[in-house]
């Protein structure tokens, strides 16, 4: 005769002696923390400081993929408690895992990739070609002011240094993106220019190993391709003037997607290995006596300003892309690139100024990163 097992108990297994010893403690300690977390959240909103809702009409698109509550999650960890928690779980996350958060991804050894660049957006066809529009109608816009445009789109660090990215995966249906969106601009009759062939033959030394940015030879590179595109388009830079570049010794630089990691606070031993980075200096020359002698006349006319504007991201702003772009054009560019502008942000602001209404300039030159061309469109501009 065979005895049955009897079923598994499905009932609670009581709590040890211990647990009972320490579960007030531990109440207690998640009720203060809780409420440590209240109060520091409350004291951003009654400072002011706290802006949850973005200022733009909300869209759904904005509420489905979660803009809104990513942008509810960011200002509350601006509150002291939450920010420093942050801090710690991401110092603790990167010591014992080598875990760079979500905006940063690591590739081969001390090589980092900000992750926007490998993101596929649910509408990325449709927000390419309102991007495309948008350029469109300002080319037309600033034709009718007698001002030419000149589009550069630079690679991402992800497509230039695919040989750092080791076992991380950038999407194959990335890979047309840019010939895709300059092929729209170049069919409207927009003068645009990839900069991926200039890029290219650098490989990994076009970009920075722990920044989103070029190095300084990529941004050589970038300035040349882009003079060369002036040039061709018969279009000369004025005023004239010479650039002298000097080399300075190598000095460590702070990369910004350790910063974005949330791993600058760390002491630099703890941080990924700094790069060293000997940055020039590229400074206009002293005209000689003659020249100087002729330029008085210009000082305070348009003649002594520059004809040529720049708009665009950080790109523009690091690594003296501009000094070499100036040192290649012979001639003084006005840079009206702004750091986080993203697609529109440099181009609205540059419209919206005094510098646009009271000297306009011949040529614009707009820089835009690859990975922007996808991203969810933020309107026209209407000069």
């Amino acid at each position: 005769m065979t005895t049955k097992t009897p079923p598994p108990s499905t009932a609670p297994t009581p709590p040890s002696e211990i647990a009972l010893r320490t579960s007030p403690l531990a109440g207690v300690t998640l009720a203060a923390f809780l409420a440590a977390g209240l109060l520091s959240c409350g004291w951003l909103l009654v400072s002011g400081k706290l802006e949850l809702l973005p200022g733009k009409p909300l869209s759904n698109d904005a509420v489905l993929e979660g803009e809104i509550t990513h942008r509810i999650a960011k200002e509350l960890a601006k509150a002291p408690l939450p920010e420093k928690a942050a801090q710690l779980e991401r110092g603790g996350s990167w010591l014992t895992l080598g875990d760079t958060g979500p905006r940063v991804r690591e590739g081969c050894p001390q090589w980092l990739f900000i992750s926007d660049e490998l993101k596929i957006n649910r509408h990325r066809e449709a927000n390419a070609k309102a991007k495309a529009e948008a350029v469109i109608a300002l080319r037309d816009q600033l034709k009718q002011r007698g001002i030419e445009l000149l589009v550069s789109v630079v690679p991402d660090k992800s497509r230039i240094a695919a040989s750092q990215l080791c076992d991380l995966q950038r999407p194959a249906s990335l890979e047309p993106r840019i010939r895709d969106w300059t092929s729209a601009l170049q069919s409207a009759g927009v003068a645009v220019l990839d900069l991926t062939p200039a890029l290219q033959p650098l490989g990994a030394e076009a970009f920075l190993r722990l920044d989103t940015h070029w190095s300084e030879a990529g941004a050589r590179a970038a300035a040349m391709a882009i003079s060369q595109k002036i040039t061709a388009m018969g279009i000369e830079a004025t005023p004239k003037r010479t650039f002298a570049v000097s080399p300075q010794p190598a000095a460590p630089r702070p990369g910004d997607l350790v910063r974005l990691a949330g791993l600058d606070w760390l002491s630099t031993r703890l941080q990924p290995l700094q790069e060293q980075v000997a940055a020039s200096t590229i400074a206009e020359e002293t005209p000689n006596a003659e020249s100087a002698g002729d330029s008085l006349d210009d000082l305070f006319g348009d003649d002594n300003l520059p004809n040529l504007a720049l708009i665009g991201t950080s790109f523009s702003r690091n690594s003296n892309f501009t000094g070499f772009l100036q040192q290649a054009l012979s001639a003084p560019i006005g840079n009206f690139a702004k750091d986080g502008g993203e697609f529109l942000g440099a181009a609205k602001a540059y419209f919206a100024s005094p510098a646009f209404a009271q000297t306009p300039p011949k040529l614009l030159i707009w820089e835009i990163p690859e990975r922007d061309l996808q991203t969810a469109p933020v309107g026209a501009i209407n000069l």
